[in-house]
């Protein structure tokens, strides 16, 4: 049985790889399959990036082509890409708690965080109702066990990184960000007044991307930079973690886009209070 497509463009950098030792030894892909075997279309696939090797294909691939000595590496490779993907139906099994505990890992290896969301407040700046709020989405969405209360409480821990160690944050917001009703008005109010607090860190920078900033990247997923060594990116179905450099690099150059766009310091807090003042008029 094939493996799953995992990371799709790393599965196929490695098939481009592995053809490559391929035509290096001299070896047609039926002379490689019939050494090892496989059916004659499992060379193909792998090439393609449309089947994932497995280490013991890695294995007898090299050994077949004569390059034992790039095993460790690709297998390696092979790790990280299966690595690269956390299904939420796998990591949210249990409810929202163990995925927040997960994430406090992460934070207390990272000396510089930087942040972009667009349409919601990261959770490192979440009041308690209102990540409450976004929980209990969360809880709906997946169909997953209602644990908020101890998710909430997970998330709240989890941002004492703000305040212990030498760590800077870096952490843009779109405007949207703003306006996204989670739980009800209250709610709302006192997060913005958390966000003009949380401005008030010495090592903490919040900066907020206007709706009316044109466009220069082309896309705009929510994302996390820990330091410079790997990316989280979340879908509807997965979070992706990116280790390889030039991953890495594409979503520093795309952070640094949307900095460039971004309002901070007095503009920034002038939106916030201009937002919170429309809250208390309705």
């Amino acid at each position: 049985m094939s493996r799953p497509i995992l990371g799709k463009p790393a599965v196929e950098a490695l098939g481009i790889h592995l053809r490559d030792l391929r035509h290096d030894a001299a070896l047609s892909g039926r002379e490689l399959a019939a050494q090892r075997g496989w059916q004659p279309s499992k060379v193909s696939k792998i090439e393609y990036g449309k089947q994932t090797p497995s280490e013991a294909d890695i294995r007898d691939w090299c050994i077949a082509c004569g390059f034992p000595s790039e095993i460790p590496d690709l297998i390696a490779t092979v790790r990280s890409i299966d690595a690269q993907i956390v299904d939420w139906r796998r990591s949210l099994r249990t409810g929202t708690k163990r995925r927040q505990r997960a994430n406090v890992s992460a934070y207390e290896r990272t000396t510089l965080f930087r942040i972009w969301e667009p349409t919601v407040v990261p959770g490192l700046l979440q009041s308690a109702d209102y990540a409450r709020g976004v929980l209990s989405t969360v809880v709906d969405f997946y169909g997953i066990p209602d644990d908020v209360d101890e998710g909430v409480e997970a998330r709240i821990e989890a941002q004492h990184v703000l305040t212990h160690g030498d760590r800077r944050f870096l952490l843009l917001v779109g405007e949207a960000t703003l306006h996204t009703r989670v739980g009800d008005t209250e709610t709302m109010r006192a997060q913005l007044e958390a966000l003009l607090r949380a401005m008030r860190l010495p090592r903490l920078s919040l900066a907020i991307v206007p709706q009316s900033a044109p466009y220069t990247t082309p896309r705009n997923n929510a994302f996390t930079i820990y330091d410079n060594r790997l990316v989280t990116v979340a879908t509807y179905t997965a979070e992706l973690t990116l280790t390889q450099r030039h991953e890495v690099a594409t979503y520093e150059r795309a952070f640094d886009r949307l900095q460039a766009l971004a309002i901070r310091g007095a503009a920034a807090k002038t939106m916030i209070e201009s937002v919170a003042r429309d809250l208390e008029e309705i």
